[in-house]
């Protein structure tokens, strides 16, 4: 495992699918190229609408549960335990 590569925020399902190169290839743009770039402008609209905020929010929450799902899952174990004991 190499501590040293930089983490990304965004699984790499979501990163953005298209190339500004055309290295032997034709200029022209792909479907799945158009396609990507659509879904990018969507969020990119949607961030600065009204529920924008919520969104970054839940996007950012779903960043960290993702990443340790494991502790997460502790986590909400331990609280429900401790919310029996009290009640």
């Amino acid at each position: 495992m190499n501590r040293n590569r930089p983490r990304l925020t965004l699984p790499a399902a979501t990163l953005p699918r298209w190339s500004t190169t055309s290295v032997g290839d034709s200029a022209d743009t792909k479907p799945v190229e158009l396609s990507a770039l659509g879904e990018h402008v969507s969020l990119c609209r949607a961030a600065g609408s009204r529920y924008g905020g919520l969104l970054r929010g839940a996007q950012a929450v779903h960043g960290v549960v993702a990443a340790r799902f494991v502790t997460t899952l502790a986590v909400v174990v331990v609280l429900i335990g401790a919310l029996l004991v009290v009640f």
